[in-house]
């Protein structure tokens, strides 16, 4: 039954495509008559608040740069994102341009290798020496944006988002209920040690006051890489990476969860799970359960947990205000924090053979505008004075010693949505010095405030990473090893996290099996895997 309505489904979306898009393979022939707008086929995710074809953004743009964009927009739902777009890759039937959000669907480094040796998926490089000064500059001063941009054929096939959020590039935070650290007269803990004993404190000293133990000293979800228990507490002993495992030292590439380093992390997390000081869901609730143990109707529960940002597992106004983020702890071998690039590598931003000469050089325009600090607050804040506005005087940046640029201004209760921007779909360069200079109020713990608080928060992370990371987000693999490269890699990911679970919960022996763990690597083949991956970075431009 699931297999016939997956049919009709896609048949029926074949089908709409099909009266949206081109009806050949040859490039749209394009109306610029008497001088009138050049139309072009778009492809974009569409949100429930925004409305690309009446959007005010949308008109600004298509009145700046004489263009008429007509609108082929999916849902904000992953699945159906990536199905729809594939789809119309697959029928033919596909725009000229794609404008894509890494948080919902995009093309991946190996999309754009295979549809760019197809010819389906155009190289930007000439567009961007000839019509974009300002992406060009960009990718002359950004060395990594430059890794991830230029495939091992020297060819640019599309254009991820450069968003560099400083909070999201040190996503593996904890947060400590420090309400409960005041009623127990205790102080933030700084090692692991330490930190055990604050979660004892926590489970057997009744910081909720309700005279019964139903505290979680500790909790997180794997439903999010960031809200992991493992990568923040695996830091104090070894660097995790919390994605691909691999460290890389003196230029070297290796993996982390083979090493003796790698065993103390998992023996000191199995200690807190077995002296009840881990909530047991830690490692299997989704992110709804992960909330609603944060936002426990009856009274406060949870002592500390990982997440980005404590948004992400309570939303209890009141109790939000209580979680502080802990720096990373000190463990007998480490002191590290988990750094990740914020930007994803792949294609938000994609032209397809579809396109005339004149609709690759007006698309490539627009976005070289939206690289602008101009474009990008036009494009992601709307418009001045009805969605932002110039900062008052005594106003505060985020970082405090950064200049004010701009303020938001947030939708009044029961305010329709201004549908004034794209902030649902592009955000191509939203550099750290712009978001540094936004204004936010000074009490960290109102939402007005809440980024602030995120700033702060990260500062205690910051440059506590390995002076060298693997920096996966930043290279290519051969397209002639893609596909073994992925199938290892999934293999020894998932390896790791399952025998991890395993060794933390008892389920296996940490002691009398870890040898034979360690040797299961040889038959995922971690060998031909670490010399895939050690190419990749000897070829990258980093």
């Amino acid at each position: 039954m699931k297999k016939t309505m997956l049919y009709f489904l896609s048949l029926l979306l074949i089908l709409s495509l099909s009266l949206v898009g081109c009806s050949s393979n040859e490039k749209t022939e394009v109306s610029q008559q008497d001088g009138g707008p050049l139309k072009i086929k778009v492809f974009g995710p569409q949100n429930a608040e925004t409305d690309l074809e009446t959007n005010s953004f949308t008109t600004f743009a298509e009145e700046k740069f004489n263009i008429d964009l007509e609108w082929q927009v999916t849902t904000y739902d992953a699945t159906s994102a990536s199905e729809v777009r594939n789809i119309a890759l697959a029928s033919g039937d596909y725009p000229e341009v794609f404008f894509l959000v890494p948080w919902v669907d995009q093309f991946s480094q190996t999309d754009l290798l295979r549809y760019g040796k197809q010819g389906v998926v155009l190289p930007l490089n000439d567009l961007i020496d000839e019509y974009a000064p300002n992406i060009k500059e960009v990718i002359e001063n950004h060395p990594y944006y430059a890794s991830m941009i230029t495939a091992p054929d020297g060819n640019i096939y599309g254009l991820p988002h450069l968003n560099e959020c400083f909070h999201c590039s040190y996503g593996n935070k904890l947060w400590m209920n420090t309400d409960w650290l005041e009623k127990l007269d205790l102080d933030m803990p700084t090692t692991t040690e330490e930190f055990k004993d604050i979660l004892t404190a926590f489970k057997t000293q009744d910081p909720n006051g309700n005279g019964k133990q139903d505290e979680v000293p500790m909790s997180g979800s794997p439903a999010l890489i960031e809200s992991s228990i493992i990568p923040y507490l695996m830091n104090g002993f070894i660097y995790d990476d919390s994605r691909s495992r691999l460290l890389l030292e003196n230029g070297k590439v290796d993996l982390a969860a083979n090493k003796d380093e790698w065993k103390e992390g998992l023996a000191y997390i199995k200690s807190l799970y077995e002296e009840g000081l881990i909530d047991k869901g830690a490692f299997s609730q989704n992110i709804e359960a992960h909330q609603k143990l944060g936002n426990n109707a009856e009274i406060q529960i949870v002592g500390a947990s990982t997440a980005m940002h404590p948004g992400m597992f309570v939303t209890d106004e009141e109790y939000s205000k209580d979680y502080d983020a802990l720096a990373p702890l000190k463990g007998p071998n480490s002191e590290y924090s988990t750094y990740n690039f914020p930007s994803s590598p792949g294609g938000a931003f994609v032209i397809t053979n579809k396109a005339s000469e004149e609709a690759q050089i007006a698309a490539i325009k627009l976005v070289d505008y939206m690289f602008t600090e101009e474009g990008l607050i036009r494009s992601f804040y709307g418009e001045k004075d009805v969605s932002w506005r110039e900062p008052k005087e005594g106003e505060v940046a985020i970082e405090e010693s950064a200049e004010p640029i701009l303020a938001q201004i947030q939708l009044e209760e029961g305010e329709e949505p201004r549908n004034d921007n794209w902030t649902s779909m592009v955000q191509f360069y939203h550099s750290r010095e712009h978001r540094d200079g936004l204004v936010q109020a000074t009490d960290i713990y109102t939402s007005e405030g809440y980024e602030r608080r995120l700033q702060e928060a990260t500062h205690l992370y910051e440059g506590k990473e390995p002076s060298e990371v693997f920096p996966h987000w930043a290279i290519w693999i051969d397209p002639a090893v893609a596909d073994e490269a992925a199938m290892i890699q999934t293999n020894i990911v998932d390896y790791i996290e399952q025998n991890s679970l395993q060794f933390i919960t008892g389920t296996k022996d940490l002691d009398k099996e870890w040898d034979s763990y360690v040797k299961g690597f040889e038959q995922l083949n971690l060998k031909r895997y670490l010399e895939i991956m050690q190419e990749a970075y000897d070829t990258s431009s980093l």
